[in-house]
């Protein structure tokens, strides 16, 4: 039986690894903090404070066949000390949860052989590419929307949301998880893949829907005279794993 090490167990991650537990898996799971531990133990994850910024020894977190990064820092100097572990350690396989933010805003379809911005993001990502101790397959994923995070909920304030003209690029939980999943059963290493819903309405159509659907006021938009978008095609990881979106259409929020 394998175990998976889920390095953030957050919004997205203590979903993930409850999933994997249902599919067999023996699942670690780490938090920054303490009053978490329980909520991952009555989960039957086996819970662990890890914080790579404080640059410990996560001997018994590393003990497992596959790491699943999801955790939102950008401690390069973190990561690289958590690298030299992961190399004296028995994980053979990573999954390096990122974003399409390593993206500009180009005014075109951004595909995986597309330029990135020189980030600190992006340069984490480099890092686990470049390391020959184990294969990381790097997922890119647009913006997260699901369960109690719903896009009516942000810019609120009176905050005037900006290109109204751009495209929105997002991606639903539910997917998020299964494309990890099928990352694994698949046996799919040493790639990179953007994740985001093929559906890219735009920024004023999405937002005006989302607010309305919950009940608040039509949103107030910037209009800006510069035109910035990109759109995010998600259609090497649809072909390679040979996947289909469970939500496709981004006005169904």
């Amino acid at each position: 039986m394998k175990t998976v090490s889920v390095l953030g167990c957050g919004w997205l991650g203590k979903s993930l690894a409850i999933s994997l537990l249902d599919e067999g898996y023996i699942v670690k799971g780490s938090t920054t903090s303490e009053e978490k531990l329980d909520l991952l133990e009555v989960n039957n994850i086996e819970p662990f404070i890890i914080d790579i910024a404080s640059f410990e020894e996560f001997d018994d977190f590393l003990n497992s066949d596959i790491l699943v990064i999801a955790i939102t820092s950008k401690d390069i100097d973190g990561f690289e000390n958590l690298i030299s572990q992961i190399k004296n350690s028995s994980i053979q396989k990573i999954i390096f949860i990122s974003s399409t933010s390593v993206y500009g805003r180009r005014n075109k379809v951004m595909t995986e052989e597309d330029a990135v911005l020189k980030t600190p993001l992006s340069e984490i990502e480099n890092l686990f590419r470049e390391n020959t101790f184990f294969e990381t397959t790097i997922v890119r994923f647009a913006g997260l929307f699901g369960d109690e995070r719903h896009p009516s909920n942000w810019f609120k304030n009176g905050r005037k949301i900006p290109q109204p003209k751009g495209f929105v690029n997002m991606i639903h939980k539910e997917d998020c998880i299964e494309i990890i999943h099928e990352i694994i059963d698949q046996n799919c290493w040493n790639q990179t893949f953007n994740a985001c819903s093929n559906h890219h309405p735009t920024r004023r159509e999405f937002y005006t829907i989302a607010k309305l659907s919950s009940d608040f006021e039509v949103p107030e938009f910037e209009e800006n005279e510069v035109y910035e978008w990109k759109i995010i095609s998600s259609k090497k990881v649809q072909k390679v794993l040979k996947y289909t979106f469970i939500h496709d259409n981004l006005l169904d929020i």
